[in-house]
């Protein structure tokens, strides 16, 4: 919040005030597990909630937000005047890549929905970039401590070329409402297709730079560490958690679900990834082999439904995964990864 009346300019220049955080320690809300996420437009009130530090609470005549950095004209904007632009609106699936001190384990917290807001790219057009921008620095108006460190703003980065893909959102809406204040009130950044940690709630900053953002969500945290192979290679150790990577839940059956022996069964669920899921297969052999799935079309950046009908011919409990593969032939590894295969047992009588 760039807080008209909460400024303190004794020097000639502006101290930001955090708004009251209420909570103001860590928010964690995991609502729907993968056998309920039956729509494909999933209910603002059913969406997870994440937050480390708290959630700010923002008064929106007071808030204003800035761009500045390298651009040719800096600029603030109130809510209102962010809300008279042009409304873009984009569905997407908002996916949790998990905890950064666990970045291996997957958590299957994900959602699909429709954002409404400003197109940044455009956006940044009218600004104008200079040629030695290279990352986009997006300032949240939570801080606080986690895992037993501190910071004075949540702060994110991306590389700039991210924009060339396209529907980057200054977003105010959530399903054609007001975003709610654990979803980023007032506003929030929104990248498609990355993660949801880099789609920075209660946005007050965005700052272009030549060069990365040292930060603890930035360089200390959500990176994950590369192979041997990789380092070998001249690659960098670590590469920051931005683009979704290949990813499939079973929503039916249901884990656990009893299955009549000879009866025709569809399995379904969902894909997503930064690029399109090209294929889906399902096993139901524990992995030992795959059937191809019929796959829809993705919508916008949202998820692909894919589908099987199977019909059991051996009694027994029968374990059932999915396997997704973009559109550049990387597919979801069977284990060891945060987006491993969702495998879930069914029994056949």
């Amino acid at each position: 919040m760039v807080a008209r009346g909460e400024r303190e300019n004794a020097t000639g220049q502006g101290r930001l005030v955090r708004p009251p955080m209420d909570p103001a320690h860590g928010v964690r809300k995991f609502k729907l597990s993968p056998h309920e996420l039956v729509d494909a437009v999933t209910a603002a009130e059913d969406l997870f909630v994440l937050a480390h530090l708290g959630v700010p609470r923002v008064n929106p005549v007071c808030w204003t937000f800035s761009i500045d950095g390298l651009v040719e004209r800096e600029r603030s904007f109130t809510l209102d005047e962010l809300k008279a632009r042009p409304k873009k609106v984009v569905e997407a699936v908002h996916h949790c890549c998990g905890s950064p001190l666990e970045p291996n384990v997957p958590t299957r917290r994900a959602a699909n929905v429709r954002w409404g807001g400003v197109d940044l790219a455009a956006l940044l057009d009218e600004l104008g970039i200079d040629p030695n921008a290279r990352f986009l620095w997006s300032y949240g108006l939570d801080g606080g401590e986690f895992a037993d460190k501190s910071c004075e703003w949540f702060l994110k980065d991306l590389p700039l070329e991210r924009l060339a893909a396209g529907d980057v959102l200054l977003a105010h809406e959530l399903n054609g409402v007001p975003l709610p204040a654990e979803h980023g009130f007032p506003v929030r950044l929104v990248v498609p297709g990355y993660y949801g940690t880099n789609s920075v709630k209660w946005l007050w900053k965005l700052h272009l730079a030549s060069h990365r953002a040292d930060g603890l969500f930035t360089t200390e945290f959500y990176n994950d560490e590369l192979g041997e192979e990789d380092r070998a290679a001249g690659l960098p150790a670590q590469r920051p958690v931005w683009a979704i990577a290949p990813e499939s839940i079973i929503v039916s059956p249901q884990s656990g679900t009893a299955v009549a022996l000879g009866q025709p069964i569809e399995i379904h669920g969902w894909a997503w990834s930064f690029r399109s899921v090209a294929t889906v297969e399902i096993s139901v052999d524990g992995g030992e082999s795959f059937t191809r799935a019929t796959l829809e079309e993705r919508r916008g950046w949202g998820w692909q439904r894919f589908s099987l009908i199977w019909q059991p011919s051996v009694r027994g409990e029968a374990q059932l995964c999915a396997r997704a593969s973009e559109t550049s032939g990387t597919a979801q590894p069977r284990d060891g990864a945060r987006n491993a295969m969702h495998f879930l047992a069914v029994l056949v009588r």
